[in-house]
């Protein structure tokens, strides 16, 4: 090997190295930013327990305003999206009086990764005043009673981020949007990272406050009809 050809191979190898080391140092700060996305919001609960979980992102566990909530962020990348959506899954867990399963899905695709709503067998036709782009389905007829309490949730948060609620023996849940992928950067791209900055406690806190609304508005209807 030439002194030329020498020197063009060292070029290349010191050119390697470089890269190598700014991609690890770019992996790095892509797990510390998923990994501090409910950061912010951690403050609004008590006896808080984070853990993080194979998309990088974090899952919280903790009490607010009395309840024990358990909160989830779900990367949603799938290609046949027009683009990739960040969910947050806002569960009050828990024993339910009700005989079966309700799940409200907005504005649905069918590629929803986070929600069973499509094996539910039996669709219900949704009541009077909710959003039209909704669906409802159940697995039992006479659990898609609970009207009200539904109307209670959609009149209480951003229904534009809005994107489930649900309704179980083991308690409730709601998803909302927290973001989608940046648009230019996507279509250009294809980068779909998101989470680059925290979760804003101002966000998260309808979300907290429907999801305890919603489960004591299941608990006094299912307590009523019992009475009944």
């Amino acid at each position: 090997m030439d002194s030329a050809a020498a020197i063009w191979a060292g070029v290349a190898v010191a050119i390697s190295g470089i890269v190598l080391v700014l991609l690890r140092r770019a992996q790095a700060a892509r797990a510390a930013r998923r990994g501090a996305f409910l950061d912010a919001a951690a403050g609004l609960f008590d006896r808080v327990r984070i853990e993080a979980v194979a998309t990088g992102f974090p899952r919280l566990a903790g009490r607010h305003e009395g309840a024990d909530f358990d909160i989830q962020v779900v990367p949603d990348t799938l290609s046949v999206r027009k683009l990739p959506a960040l969910w947050v899954l806002v569960s009050l867990p828990g024993p339910l009086p009700v005989n079966g399963t309700l799940d409200v899905l907005m504005r649905p695709t069918g590629m929803e990764t986070f929600t069973h709503f499509s094996r539910l067998p039996v669709q219900v036709q949704p009541p009077t005043g909710f959003p039209p782009d909704c669906a409802i389905r159940s697995d039992a007829p006479e659990t898609a009673a609970f009207a009200d309490a539904l109307r209670g949730v959609i009149g209480a948060v951003d229904t534009d981020r809005l994107k489930e609620i649900l309704i179980t023996q083991t308690g409730v849940r709601l998803v909302f949007l927290a973001e989608e992928a940046n648009r230019g950067r996507y279509l250009l791209f294809r980068d779909a990272e998101m989470g680059r900055e925290p979760l804003p406690s101002a966000q998260l806190a309808p979300f907290l406050a429907a999801a305890w609304k919603l489960r004591r508005a299941v608990e006094a209807e299912s307590a009523e009809r019992r009475r009944a």
